[in-house]
């Protein structure tokens, strides 16, 4: 079999060797090129059309973030982004992944040799399964057109001159309630607090724009205005009967953004959320997901309490635990115990620490990514009667490894496209199933 052709995107030339030299020390893959900057890195995957590309997130001319998005529009191929632990480099990381990234990894330490090394495993590590992902859904769509073929083949034949018409068919779509499935506006509504606070400290300003007076617009205002009037008595919010905890990996930013900016804002529970991604990197995740939220969304503290309508997102490096406090409410414990299934923050983790919570409503949702972590304790939760479980389904994954390890568990109540998966989790904490 003929070695995977390899782009190499990086306005450093010793970069460049570096992860070439890194790259093509596995058979599998050769590096056929490099490029120094983002509008080199367009030109040469449009024309040579390799495999993958590693592309580093800032550089001159065009950056890796909007090179990705033109490689993304014009011919969609794997891309892994290399970045540097500055903020501005990773919150380009952040939108890079929504972008449709496979992955990234930290660009390496040249002063220890052995951060070298785990560089090299990470990368080829994700070369591999970003490649077996690629191959993967290509032989689901194959299998899916032949399904598709066969269906259609199955219909008897009629003569074209016998034949009665078909009456037109109505296409009918699901009744969705506006405030839980609707996209939101083009035009961002802001937190009510926050226009105006816009309006004091810029009174220059022109008007802010306002949405076209739909159904849509009078239930998402309806619902800014229940999450005002709880936020007068905070401890409405610590009162809940339902939590959310949601586990991801590779493709993760993109699924999260994907469910939360559907999430209404007065959603009666917390949402706790394990990605992995590596420290600092979380919070930048958390600070961009609320941006896109109805919910309040955070980086997790220790001892921070549990409110409905927020959303929590494990800091990397660190597992994230439930824990019901003295007083009866549910705060967040974390730790630098061992990783757990090579991973620290561990779905695992997290979910088994729902497992005494029996007085909670508890849904678990695994969204896209690699291996099998969270699988073995959704099971077990599932096993104590927890039926509200979800699993994003093979066609929208960009890995289906852990919803996968959870299906073959037999312990997936809704395994549900992701587009799917904030309705589904808003139905079941409304219907308490």
């Amino acid at each position: 079999m003929a070695p995977y052709k390899v782009l190499v995107v990086d306005d450093s030339a010793f970069m460049r060797k570096i992860f070439s030299d890194l790259i093509e020390k596995d058979p599998s893959f050769q590096v056929v090129d490099t490029a120094v900057n983002g509008r080199e890195a367009v030109e040469k995957a449009l024309g040579l059309k390799p495999d993958i590309v590693t592309m580093d997130v800032e550089m001159p001319e065009m950056n890796g973030l909007e090179a990705l998005k033109l490689i993304m529009a014009k011919h969609p191929m794997p891309v892994i982004m290399l970045s540097g632990i500055n903020e501005e480099g990773m919150k380009e990381t952040i939108m890079a992944l929504e972008s449709g990234a496979f992955d990234f990894i930290r660009k390496p330490s040249l002063t220890y040799s052995q951060h070298i090394d785990q560089v090299r495993d990470a990368l080829l590590e994700q070369l591999k399964a970003a490649m077996a992902a690629r191959e993967r859904r290509a032989a689901f769509q194959a299998e899916e057109k032949k399904r598709k073929r066969q269906a259609g083949s199955d219909r008897p034949f009629v003569s074209p001159a016998t034949a009665i018409p078909e009456p037109k068919k109505t296409k009918y779509e699901p009744i969705k309630r506006p405030e839980l499935f609707s996209p939101k506006p083009e035009v961002p509504l802001e937190r009510p607090e926050r226009r105006i606070k816009a309006k004091k400290t810029n009174p220059s300003s022109p008007p802010a724009v306002t949405v076209e007076e739909t159904a849509v617009a009078r239930e998402y205002a309806a619902a800014q205005a229940r999450t005002a009037e709880t936020d007068k008595h905070p401890e409405k919010r610590l009162a809940f009967d339902d939590l959310v905890a949601i586990g991801c990996s590779t493709g993760g930013p993109r699924a999260l953004k994907a469910v939360l900016e559907k999430l209404p804002a007065d959603l009666p529970a917390p949402v706790v959320i394990v990605q992995h991604m590596p420290p600092n990197f979380t919070r930048s995740l958390a600070q961009r997901l609320n941006s896109f939220s109805p919910l309040e969304v955070m980086e997790a503290e220790d001892g921070m309490k549990l409110r409905a309508g927020c959303a929590y997102v494990a800091p990397g490096g660190k597992h994230m635990r439930v824990v019901k406090e003295a007083d009866g409410g549910l705060a967040l414990s974390l730790s630098e115990d061992q990783p757990v299934n090579g991973h620290r923050p561990s779905v695992d983790t997290l979910f088994e620490s729902l497992l005494p919570l029996a007085s909670l409503r508890r849904h678990a949702v695994l969204m896209t990514g690699m291996g099998s972590d969270g699988a073995k304790m959704m099971k077990r939760l599932y096993d104590s009667g927890v039926k509200s479980t979800f699993a994003e389904s093979e066609e929208t994954c960009v890995v289906y490894g852990m919803p996968r390890s959870a299906v073959e568990l037999d312990c997936v109540s809704h395994l549900l496209p992701l587009h799917q998966i904030a309705a589904g989790v808003v139905r079941a904490v409304s219907n308490g199933k």
